[in-house]
C-alpha cells in the first residue's frame, strides 16, 4: 500500500534502514541462559521462550552501536512485538536504558494490569505513560507503540486502545547506553513468556505492519512539528540576517568620506605617498602609509673561467672575484654554501696557492674578532672554517650568507600572541600588545575592562575562587566544595537525599516533606496531624507531599481543591452505580446509597453483582481477584481484602505474599545492597515499589492533579505544583497562537527558542506569550 505524502509500505517492502529485527541483531538463535526456542503464534518467525531464570539477554557493543545510529534524534518510530505472557508476571520487553536512565522501555505489569512506557522527554526528565489494560493473561497478543512527536498510539491485537497528546521523547543517547531485551538488568524486570516479532520501526503508524488493514490519515503529528520547526528555522536565519545588515550598514556610516594623504615614517624620515627609497639591501615604497619593502634582485653574474661569484662587503649582489680574493673571501666571511662545503673549497684553494690547508682548520679560534662582513641585525658566529653571519632573533635573512637581515612584522604577518582588547605593534625584532583605551593589563598579551574579581562584580559562588580573565573572570570551587565554580555546593559523607542540600561537611538541610540525617525519612503529614482533610476526604501521604483523595462515595468537582472541599456526593441511585435488586428502590445518601423496600412489599434484600443476582446473606470471592471476599446485605454489596492471618499454615501465599518465608521470594533493591520480603513496598525515583513473589514491580506515584498553564517539579519532589511565572515552569501547555516577540521584532511560536543577538550563551525561548532568558547550560 502507497500513500500520497506518506512514506510506507507493507512489512515485507519495508525499508531495511528504517527496520530493526531485535531478534536478528541479538542473534538470539545462539546460546542465551534461559531462552529457547518454541512454536510461537504463527511459523513465520521464530519465537522465544524466556523462562523464570537468571539471564542475561544483552546486545553486543556493536549491535548496540548500529540499533542506536536508526534511532538517535528521531521523532517518528514504532516499537512492535507479539507476546504470551505469563499470568501476574510484571516484566520488561524492551529496555534502552543506561543506569537509572531509561531512555525507552516498554513494560507489561500483571500485577497492577497496566503497559507502562518510559522515556525522557526532550527535556532530559524521566517520564511514565501508563495505559491500563491487561497483557499479561498467558494469551497471545499483539502489541504496538507508536510515537510521532508528540502524539502517541498503543494498538492491541490490532485494535486502538489509546491515542495521547504526550511530552515528546528525546532520541539523543549518550555513551554505554545497553540494549536488553526481557528484562531491564540482570537482577529486575525479568519477562515470563514467549516473544515473537519484536521489531523497531523507524516511520510513522508502524503498526499497519502488524496490521495491515488499518488505514493511516495523513499527514502525521510530526509531519505538523516539522512545518513548524522549519518556520522557526527560518525565523532564526532572518534575525541573523537582519543582525548582519544593521552592522553592515553601521560600518558605511562610519566610512572616512575625505581624502587625506598618508606619509610613511622609517628612521626618523618622512616619506610620502608612492615615494620609494633604498634601505639596506631592501627597496621601500610608501603606500598608504605603510612602508613597503621587497629584497632587491639580483641577477647572477656570468664570470670568466679564472673567476666566481661572490659576495663583497657593501653590496647586496653577488658579483665577480678572481680566485685569490675569492679564496679570502671564502675563508674570512664565509660567505656561500655552508660551513662544510667552504671547508673543502678553501683548502683546495689554499693548497692551490699556497700549498697549505692548516689555515683554514683553527679550533677555538676567534675568527669574529679579527673582522668580520656581518651587517646591523646580523651577528656573527665562530666556525671551526671561519666567520658566519646569522640573523638575528626576530629577522629573516636577505641573502643566503644572512649578512643583510630585515625585521619580521610578527603584527602584519599573524605571528603574534595578541588577544582580545590589545593592539599588536610591531617593533625591531619583536612586538608589542598594546591595550585598548580604557583597559588594564593582565599580562604581556591580555587586557580586560576592568578586575571584575577585585570590584566583586562577579558571578563566582562565596565557596568558590574568583580569576580575572580577559573580558570576564572564571570561577573555581574552594577545596572541600564542588560544582561549576558559579554553584559550589559542600561535599558530605554520603549524598544528602531526596532532594537534600549539602550546606557543609555532613550536614544536610532537607527539602520540605522529608527529615533524617541524610534526609531519608518522608514526613508521614497524615499521620503527624500536619494536615486537615475536608470530611469528605481521606488523607493520602506521598513523598515529601500529601493528597486529600475524595472518599468512597464521593468525586471531585472538578476544582480540585488541596484540602478536599471540591469532593461532593456521587448519586449511586441516577447514575446505575448501585447494586439494588429489581424488588427494591434506591434511595441516594451522603457519601452512598441505601436499597429500600417499598411500604407492603416483602423484598428478598438480593444484590445485583456484575450484572448477576446474589442472594441476601450470599458471600463470595471474585472471579477477576481471589484476594477479594464479597457479601450481600440487605441489597448492599460489600467487598474487602482477605485478611492475612500469617501463623494460619493454610493461608493463601498468592493473596497474603507478606507471609512467604522463602527466599525465592524475596526481592533485591533497585541499589543492589537492600532485599525486601514479599508484600514489602517502598519509594524509589518517584515510583511506588513492591515486592511480590520474587517479582519488583514499580510504577509511578499518584499525584494530585494540577489545573493550571505553568507547573513546575521542585527539586526533591515528585509531583508538579503550580506557578505563576512560566520562566520558572518546567512543564507548559504550549499553545503555539500565543507568540513571542523577540530583541528584532520578529515573532516567534511558544515552545521555540533562539540564542540573543549581541550574546553566546543566553538561551530565550518563548513560553505562551512570555520571553524567558537564562544563561544556556552548554556554555558552562
Amino acid at each position: 500500500t502507497f500513500f500520497r505524502g506518506c512514506v510506507w509500505t507493507r512489512w515485507f517492502g519495508v525499508d531495511p534502514a528504517l527496520r530493526v529485527d531485535v531478534f536478528g541483531e541479538l542473534r538470539l538463535g545462539d546460546a542465551f541462559a534461559g531462552v529457547s526456542q518454541v512454536p510461537g503464534f504463527h511459523n513465520d518467525t521464530r519465537a522465544f521462550l524466556f523462562q523464570d531464570t537468571a539471564r542475561d539477554v544483552k546486545s553486543s557493543a556493536d549491535a548496540t552501536e548500529r540499533i542506536l545510529q536508526k534511532l538517535r534524534n528521531k521523532k517518528e518510530f514504532t516499537v512492535l512485538a507479539t507476546v504470551k505472557q505469563e499470568t501476574l508476571n510484571s516484566g520488561v520487553i524492551l529496555s534502552i536504558h543506561r543506569s537509572e536512565q531509561r531512555f525507552l522501555e516498554l513494560e507489561s505489569s500483571g500485577q497492577r494490569n497496566e503497559i507502562r512506557l518510559h522515556y525522557r522527554t526532550q527535556g532530559q526528565q524521566p517520564h511514565t505513560e501508563v495505559f491500563p489494560y491487561t497483557l499479561a493473561d498467558d494469551q497471545w497478543h499483539k502489541v504496538s507503540v507508536a510515537l510521532s512527536a508528540s502524539h502517541i498510539l498503543l494498538h492491541v491485537d490490532c485494535n486502538r486502545i489509546y491515542e495521547r497528546v504526550v511530552e515528546p521523547p528525546s532520541m539523543d543517547f549518550p555513551e554505554e547506553t545497553s540494549i536488553w531485551l526481557g528484562q531491564r538488568n540482570s537482577a529486575h524486570g525479568l519477562f515470563k513468556g514467549v516473544m515473537q516479532d519484536v521489531q523497531l520501526l523507524v516511520m510513522p503508524q508502524g503498526y499497519i505492519s502488524q496490521c495491515p488493514d488499518l488505514n493511516r490519515t495523513c499527514p502525521t503529528c510530526n509531519d505538523f512539528h516539522g512545518l513548524v520547526q522549519k518556520i522557526m528555522e527560518l525565523q532564526d536565519i532572518l534575525a541573523k540576517t537582519s543582525s548582519k545588515l544593521s552592522k553592515a550598514e553601521e560600518k558605511m556610516n562610519g566610512l572616512d568620506r575625505c581624502y587625506c594623504e598618508r606619509t610613511c615614517s622609517v628612521k626618523g624620515v618622512l616619506y610620502r605617498e608612492d615615494e620609494s627609497w633604498t634601505d639596506g639591501c631592501k627597496n621601500c615604497t610608501c603606500s598608504n602609509g605603510t612602508a613597503l619593502c621587497e629584497p632587491i634582485s639580483c641577477v647572477p653574474p656570468v664570470c670568466p673561467p679564472d673567476s666566481a661569484p661572490a659576495y663583497v662587503p657593501g653590496r647586496c649582489c653577488q658579483e665577480c672575484q678572481r680566485e685569490l680574493n675569492l679564496m679570502d673571501t671564502y675563508c674570512c666571511n664565509n660567505f656561500f654554501l655552508g660551513a662544510i662545503f667552504f671547508f673543502f673549497l678553501c683548502c683546495h684553494l689554499r693548497l692551490f696557492t699556497a700549498g697549505s690547508a692548516t689555515f683554514c682548520y683553527l679550533p677555538g679560534h676567534d675568527f669574529c674578532a679579527e673582522g668580520h662582513c656581518c651587517a646591523e641585525h646580523s651577528e656573527c658566529i665562530s666556525l671551526e672554517t671561519g666567520p658566519r653571519c646569522r640573523c638575528r632573533d626576530g629577522f629573516r635573512s636577505l641573502r643566503d650568507d644572512e649578512a643583510y637581515c630585515e625585521d619580521i612584522d610578527e603584527c602584519a604577518e599573524g605571528r603574534h600572541y595578541c588577544r582580545e582588547n590589545t593592539v599588536c605593534v610591531n617593533t625591531p625584532g619583536s612586538f608589542m600588545c598594546i591595550c585598548h583605551a580604557g583597559y588594564i593589563r593582565i599580562d604581556d598579551y591580555s587586557c580586560t575592562e576592568h578586575n571584575e574579581c577585585a570590584s566583586g562584580q562577579h558571578s563566582c559562588d562565596e565557596n568558590a575562587l574568583c580569576f580575572n580573565t580577559v573580558g570576564g573572570h572564571s570561577c573555581s570551587c574552594k577545596p572541600g566544595y564542588t560544582g561549576n565554580g558559579t554553584i559550589c555546593k559542600a561535599l558530605c559523607d554520603g549524598l544528602c537525599q531526596n532532594g537534600g542540600t549539602c550546606v557543609s561537611p555532613d550536614t544536610c538541610i532537607c527539602q520540605q516533606g522529608f527529615t533524617g540525617k541524610r534526609c531519608e525519612t518522608d514526613i508521614d503529614e497524615c499521620s503527624s496531624g500536619f494536615v486537615e482533610c475536608d470530611s469528605r476526604a481521606t488523607c493520602i501521604n506521598l513523598p515529601g507531599w500529601y493528597h486529600c483523595e475524595c472518599r468512597d462515595g464521593y468525586h471531585d468537582n472538578g476544582m480540585f481543591s488541596a484540602n478536599g472541599e471540591s469532593c461532593e456526593d456521587i448519586d449511586e441511585c441516577g447514575t446505575g452505580r448501585n447494586s439494588c435488586a429489581n424488588d427494591t428502590v434506591c434511595f441516594n445518601l451522603e457519601g452512598g446509597y441505601d436499597c429500600r423496600c417499598p411500604h407492603g412489599k416483602n423484598c428478598t434484600g438480593d444484590c445485583i453483582h456484575d450484572n448477576k443476582v446474589k442472594h441476601n446473606g450470599q458471600i463470595w470471592v471474585l472471579e477477576n481477584d481471589r484476594c477479594s471476599v464479597c457479601s450481600c446485605q440487605s441489597g448492599l454489596v460489600m467487598c474487602r481484602r482477605m485478611v492475612c492471618d500469617c501463623d494460619n499454615p493454610t493461608v493463601d501465599l498468592f493473596c497474603c505474599p507478606e507471609c512467604d518465608p522463602r527466599h525465592s521470594s524475596q526481592c533485591l533493591h533497585q541499589n543492589g545492597l537492600l532485599a525486601y520480603s514479599t508484600g514489602a513496598s517502598w519509594v524509589e525515583s518517584c515510583q511506588q515499589c513492591q515486592c511480590l513473589q520474587g517479582e519488583v514491580d514499580c510504577w509511578p506515584l499518584s499525584c494530585p492533579p494540577v489545573d493550571c498553564e505553568f507547573t513546575l517539579i521542585p527539586e526533591g519532589e515528585c509531583c508538579p505544583r503550580c506557578v505563576t511565572d512560566p520562566c520558572q515552569a518546567d512543564t507548559i501547555r504550549n499553545d503555539i497562537t500565543k507568540t513571542c516577540t523577540d530583541e528584532h521584532g520578529l515573532v516567534r511560536f511558544s515552545g521555540s527558542s533562539w540564542i540573543k543577538h549581541g550574546t553566546e550563551c543566553t538561551l530565550c525561548q518563548c513560553k505562551n506569550g512570555h520571553v524567558c532568558c537564562s544563561v544556556d547550560p552548554m556554555c558552562l
